[in-house]
């Protein structure tokens, strides 16, 4: 894949600090990611073009809030860098592989993303992308098998 252009760094940046606002926020970090990655709002910032990609992060968690009718409140948390790293290494999947959130979501949930960020977060981006769409071809494979 050709380098990021600097506009989409800037978005994978922006969507990492709103993952980082939302534990801040005091919101349920595994019930969020999944909220947001299931969302028309993560869909509007998978378009070519949204508005709301340039709106901040402050913006876009009350888009989210409301589409949601609320976010879950406390819960569990994930310390700030795990969140940091989940939110941009979702939106730089996205553009790495062209996938939808929904779809990316499905792959690796929050769990698992949480679970990997020790061993993936020191990794090139696109390295640990890739290591985590091959636990799901295993996953998938044992489950076939």
């Amino acid at each position: 894949m050709e380098n990021l252009t600097l506009e989409k760094r800037q978005l994978c940046d922006i969507q990492g600090r709103l993952f980082e606002l939302a534990l801040r926020a005091g919101l349920d970090c595994p019930a969020f990611i999944e909220s947001f990655m299931n969302s028309r709002t993560a869909a509007a910032l998978d378009d070519v073009y949204d508005r709301l990609q340039w709106a901040g992060e402050e913006y876009i968690l009350e888009e989210l809030d409301d589409e949601a009718s609320g976010l879950k409140k406390a819960g569990a948390t994930y310390a700030s860098e795990i969140m940091y790293w989940i939110g941009y290494t979702y939106r730089y999947w996205h553009y790495y592989t062209g996938e939808c959130s929904r779809e990316i979501y499905k792959i690796a949930d929050a769990a698992l993303m949480n679970e990997c960020w020790l061993g993936f977060h020191t990794f090139d981006v696109e390295m640990a992308i890739d290591d985590l769409k091959e636990i799901d071809r295993q996953k998938y494979n044992q489950r076939n098998i």
